[in-house]
């Protein structure tokens, strides 16, 4: 069943990717037009919002993708040197704190996200609402919380020796 759930949450995080790379792809784009369009005078109004919200998209959609391919930067020479159920135990630790750690900010982002929406609040140039991009921030910790959680039972069932 742990295989399945993990699969599941593994395609979900490939798709994720997908958009956070359609995200990078928007951004240079918006990007290269605005600094084409300035030199004939003509400057896309709200490009410097728009890159920042879709760098939020980039950076939330691509957390549970790089978290399934362990892409993240990660220092463990020490650990290398343990047994392997120590190394297990230690993976599984760092894998629950960061679980709840990032479940921790997933929820605040949607609180945050709520006042947001019930407040109004919009950007300065472009008038946008800007709580979808915090549902969206929000989403991608909620799937790294996904994907750290089956980390952590994977790391019991080898410290279980299964």
């Amino acid at each position: 069943m742990i295989l399945r759930i993990e699969q599941w949450i593994a395609k979900t995080a490939e798709m994720f990717n997908w958009v956070s790379a359609a995200a990078v792809a928007a951004m240079m784009g918006l990007t290269c037009m605005d600094i084409i369009l300035r030199l004939f005078r003509h400057p896309i109004p709200g490009t410097y919002e728009m890159v920042g919200f879709l760098g939020a998209v980039f950076a939330a959609f691509a957390l549970g993708y790089t978290s399934v391919h362990r892409g993240h930067i990660a220092v463990d020479f020490v650990v290398q040197k343990l047994p392997a159920r120590a190394q297990s135990f230690v993976d599984g630790i760092n894998a629950l704190v960061c679980a709840i750690f990032f479940g921790f900010l997933s929820h605040q982002c949607m609180v945050y996200a709520a006042d947001l929406k019930s407040f109004g609040e919009v950007s300065m140039t472009l008038q946008m609402p800007i709580y979808p991009f915090v549902y969206g921030i929000a989403v991608g910790c909620c799937l790294l919380t996904l994907v750290l959680a089956v980390r952590f039972i994977k790391s019991i069932a080898v410290m279980m020796g299964q």
